[in-house]
């Protein structure tokens, strides 16, 4: 795992081997982040990719004041949330907006793959800012102090909506399952 050290300890931006393991070590993160935001595989690839290369450019300015983690995924949520916005602003017409494809396909071969869907579905319905907030936690594992640092939002924001999505996403989840049983 690399750690905000082994950033310190590399000179700023030139050493290809160090960030080679930022991006190994971030990529993934990165990406779920990024397909939550703007919802399309491709996309999050392209934000990724984005992401990796503004962190390229700028890792000398990274200070350490948050860690390195949480600066990349600031990153990562301020590059898909603009190209969001370039997507929107640049569609005057639906017909033009991308399309979103379908990364599970039209067959559900087992029941685990249902539950997934519901469950994006579910996310599906969530604003944009709770959305990340859940996938940052849920997913991502990170710290409310973290989250609150990568999405510039007051710490309880961060706690009141994940407490509401939580919630909100049990009562969908619920609501989706016939008589409301669990699987």
């Amino acid at each position: 795992m690399t750690t905000d050290a082994d950033i310190d300890a590399t000179p700023a931006s030139s050493d290809e081997g160090a960030f080679a393991l930022i991006v190994e070590e971030h990529s993934a993160a990165v990406y779920r982040l990024a397909r939550s935001v703007v919802r399309d595989p491709a996309l999050a690839d392209d934000v990724t990719q984005d992401t990796f290369i503004k962190v390229w450019k700028h890792l000398d300015s990274f200070r350490g004041e948050s860690s390195l983690r949480s600066w990349i995924l600031r990153i990562a949520h301020n590059t898909a949330v603009s190209t969001l916005r370039k997507i929107r602003d640049s569609a005057t017409d639906p017909a033009k907006l991308p399309e979103v494809s379908d990364p599970i396909g039209t067959t559900r071969v087992v029941e685990g793959r249902i539950a997934a869907d519901e469950l994006r579905d579910a996310l599906e319905e969530l604003d944009e800012l709770t959305r990340s907030i859940v996938v940052l936690r849920e997913v991502e594992g990170m710290s409310y102090d973290d989250i609150a640092s990568t999405l510039d939002v007051p710490i309880p924001t961060v706690k009141t909506r994940l407490l509401r999505a939580r919630r909100r996403l049990a009562t969908m989840l619920d609501e989706w399952r016939p008589d409301g049983a669990m699987s």
